[in-house]
């Protein structure tokens, strides 16, 4: 419960639900966030960066970026074991999207969790970018043919 400590542990979020509500449809202008320029909501470029983007570009714009993460998680494998791959990478990113975005939207606890390509953060982008080749290695694999005489 957020609002029974609203100046400790519950500061955050309440700062995050207020930057996405203040967002609107179209949001508040690019760099013109009232909550992430003034300093309110404060790991804006990691945890909360969903709510930069829900603040300052509104639902459209975030309402896009979740669509191209679904159209993203996609299997493209043409084998069993490069479906379980790709499965298993597109459950990863599914994660972290469903965790970060239901997190700053007061839905999940707040934990570490980037929203994989946009969250500040090295570790992770190379991360996701060793998962991505894997997943384009995968996709442009065929199945061996059985060439009957």
């Amino acid at each position: 419960n957020p609002e029974s400590d609203p100046r400790g542990a519950g500061y955050n979020i309440i700062q995050s639900k207020l930057a996405i509500g203040a967002g609107g449809l179209t949001g508040m202008g690019f760099l013109k966030g009232n909550q992430t320029q003034l300093g309110f909501l404060y790991p804006k470029t990691t945890d909360f960066i969903f709510a930069v983007i829900g603040e300052e570009l509104g639902f459209v714009v975030s309402g896009i970026v979740i669509i191209m993460y679904i159209f993203f998680i996609n299997k493209t494998a043409k084998d069993e074991l490069g479906s379980l791959i790709a499965t298993g990478i597109a459950g990863v990113f599914l994660f972290h999207m469903i965790e970060n975005i239901g997190m700053v939207m007061g839905l999940l606890p707040i934990t570490g969790v980037p929203l994989p390509f946009i969250s500040y953060g090295g570790s992770s982008l190379i991360t996701n970018f060793i998962c991505v080749g894997l997943l384009a290695n995968i996709s442009s694999k065929r199945q061996k043919t059985i060439f009957v005489k």
